[in-house]
């Protein structure tokens, strides 16, 4: 974990709502898909976490969504200006449990965690499908980068208004062996209810430090409490105790 300064080289909007900022320095402590950084903004208190979407050598990408003030403060900000984020926060998705045809699923916000790892698991050799949930056609974002990549790529949205009609169960009869997630938790119990593997599921959670010391994103699991934050934010599908 490493608190740095880094320099905005742009700042884009993707829909009406949801934009791509790319982040140029110190990426060395980001070391797997599915962590995240919790990014400070001026006149808030609290950072936001945000999941990594994509990184090189030089810069890493996130892509969030306004949901109040400190999304939308961070919305206007241009290309040049300086962000501090701790980077490298979380455990990550775990590659080596993948086998050769894995299906990756995301919905809304959930998304971007799973460019990278359908980049890694590409580069593995995977042959790689991704379903991508949305409530309608103008929330779509990053179809065409999933394409490019190699991946087969299923789009549905919840009015039909492109794609499959339904949620991402809807499109979930493939041939898969392996299932990695990420999305709002009742997607991830539809999606737990519904597959016919193992996996790894992505959990969105409200955070106050993001790296494990205020316990304020614990959770009770099949192997104890953990806190998503640290101990997360992704946990196999053999250790999810759902609530009601």
């Amino acid at each position: 974990m490493k608190d740095s300064d880094f320099k905005i080289e742009e700042n884009i909007a993707l829909t009406d709502s949801v934009y791509r900022m790319k982040l140029l320095g110190d990426v060395s402590d980001i070391k797997a898909p599915g962590q995240f950084v919790n990014i400070r903004i001026d006149g808030f208190f609290l950072r936001r976490p945000i999941s990594v979407y994509d990184k090189d050598e030089k810069s890493f990408s996130i892509i969030y969504k306004i949901v109040g003030a400190g999304t939308k403060a961070m919305s206007e900000m241009t290309r040049g200006q300086n962000i501090y984020a701790l980077t490298g926060l979380g455990n990550g998705y775990d590659l080596t449990l993948s086998k050769d045809k894995p299906l990756l699923i995301g919905g809304g916000v959930g998304v971007p965690p799973l460019y990278l790892l359908a980049k890694k698991l590409i580069e593995q050799g995977k042959s790689v499908t991704v379903i991508l949930g949305f409530n309608k056609k103008n929330e779509i974002f990053c179809e065409d980068e999933f394409k490019k990549l190699g991946a087969d790529v299923y789009i549905t949205t919840v009015d039909g208004s492109y794609g499959i009609k339904g949620f991402v169960t809807d499109a979930m009869e493939l041939d898969y062996s392996y299932i990695y997630t990420c999305g709002p938790e009742p997607m991830l119990k539809a999606v737990y209810t519904n597959m016919k593997t193992s996996g790894q599921f992505s959990f969105e959670e409200r955070m106050g430090c993001g790296f494990g010391a205020c316990m304020g994103c614990s959770c009770k699991t099949l192997t104890g409490y953990k806190r998503i934050c640290k101990d997360g934010p992704v946990l196999r599908k053999e250790e999810i105790l759902w609530e009601d």
